[in-house]
């Protein structure tokens, strides 16, 4: 076991840990208490043995997998984990561990929030987008009516493990993909990162770039728990991205690399372009732009007839604007 950096995320009432390093998974009874019942939830994207580690750990464990994929982040697959949580003979005192990327993270989470109005929540990210960004926050949902996590809470974790060892069983796109969210916190809040991601080589400073963007969202976290201030710059190149995600083809990440290129100023954009090439995600795509509309004026972010949009002029720092649904659909 090789930890290489502890992050406490200081909240009112409390807070968590969350550990980085390397060979974590083996020990995770010595992060999370796995003395009582532990439901592990994950998906068929994640390799079994993820799971089985943290199994060998706990006291008694039962493994849910549902199918991967966005469209299986939905209320039967929540009634799913609900039965198998009754059928276990779950109560108050057991806890949930999530294993896995965002989809998975997000139904354990908000199954944890829910099951007797909550029991304990552990997140295991496998990817490197839930690694960086969902792992961290404590927002869970699922999506309902066509509109993307509709239907959530705030429930914060009692701990986090990202193991970096994980990361060696994704492919290429994946790890690009998850990469655009660590550009996208680096451009509104670190341009020292923004520079190291433009000149440096991902696999030589992982666990630095992961730690780094993690710093970068406690800090957003900590001051706004609930995203009713600061919090929204988290959503710099979602307010585009999620339209043109919502038109199918790409994954969340490769959307945000192009939600965010529209919202920077033109010095800025021709640096974006570059460190997106250099990571191989997109900076142009065809999709339908009826589709995107629809979703862009249905998404929950908007108030009446206009939407706070996150800009950033200069790398490493932010302004948010109210922005009417007329002008970003010129930016579609």
């Amino acid at each position: 076991m090789n930890i290489y950096k502890t992050i406490h995320l200081s909240l009112e009432g409390g807070g968590y840990d969350i550990t980085v390093g390397r060979d974590l998974l083996a020990h995770a009874d010595e992060f999370f208490n796995l003395n009582r019942r532990v439901l592990i939830v994950t998906d068929t994207g994640v390799p079994r043995e993820y799971s089985q580690k943290i199994c060998e750990r706990c006291r008694e464990c039962r493994i849910f997998t549902f199918e991967a994929g966005e469209e299986r982040k939905n209320l039967r697959t929540l009634e799913e984990i609900f039965t198998e949580m009754l059928d276990f003979g779950m109560q108050r005192g057991d806890c949930v561990v999530a294993v896995g990327g965002g989809v998975s993270g997000d139904m354990a989470g908000f199954a944890a929030a829910c099951y007797m109005r909550g029991v304990d929540f552990y997140n295991v990210p496998t990817t490197l987008l839930s690694q960086v960004d969902s792992s961290i926050g404590g927002k869970t949902a699922v999506d309902f009516g066509g509109a993307k996590n509709i239907i959530g809470a705030f429930y914060q974790p009692s701990a986090v493990l990202i193991d970096t060892d994980v990361l060696k069983t994704l492919d290429d796109r994946q790890i690009s993909a998850g990469l655009s969210e660590v550009i996208k916190m680096s451009l509104t809040s670190d341009a020292e990162l923004f520079a190291l991601l433009e000149e440096k080589e991902l696999n030589d400073n992982i666990c630095q770039i992961i730690v780094a963007a993690l710093e970068i969202k406690r800090r957003v976290v900590e001051a706004d728990v609930r995203e009713g201030g600061i919090r929204k710059i988290l959503n710099f190149g979602h307010t585009l991205g999620h339209a043109i995600e919502a038109c199918g083809g790409l994954l969340h990440g490769e959307c945000v690399a192009l939600g965010m290129i529209p919202m920077v100023s033109d010095g800025v954009k021709e640096r974006l372009i570059k460190v997106l090439r250099k990571y191989s995600l997109p900076t142009s795509h065809s999709y339908d732009r009826k589709q995107a509309l629809h979703y862009l004026v249905s998404d929950k972010k908007g108030n009446g007839d206009a939407v706070d949009a996150i800009y950033v002029d200069e790398v490493g720092q932010f302004v948010i604007r109210r922005t009417p649904f007329r002008e970003l659909a010129k930016l579609l």
